[in-house]
């Protein structure tokens, strides 16, 4: 193995211990839960999820554990907890 590719794996596992110099944009992911696979994404600033509970409250468990997930590489909006409140339904 070349000494220069060494190196770049050294590297890349200490940057591995350092989740902080990590800052996720856009994120898409394929979420296994209990009874479905979800389609999360964090895009412009806000979480998305296509599960049922998603709509009313803005976060669901599928979006809490993306947070908890990649934790401190995402930007620090992304990581707070939406109102405790239910969205108002539309009329």
């Amino acid at each position: 193995m070349h000494s220069s590719l060494i190196s770049k794996i050294q590297k890349a596992n200490l940057y591995a211990h350092e989740p902080e110099r990590v800052r996720i944009g856009d994120l898409s992911v394929t979420f296994r839960g209990d009874n479905d696979t979800h389609q999360v994404s964090y895009t412009t600033g806000n979480w998305h999820c296509n599960c049922q509970f998603f709509p009313i409250w803005r976060t669901c468990s599928h979006v809490m554990a993306m947070q908890k997930l990649v934790g401190t590489m995402l930007p620090r909006e992304a990581t707070y907890f939406p109102a405790t409140e239910p969205a108002a339904a539309s009329s």
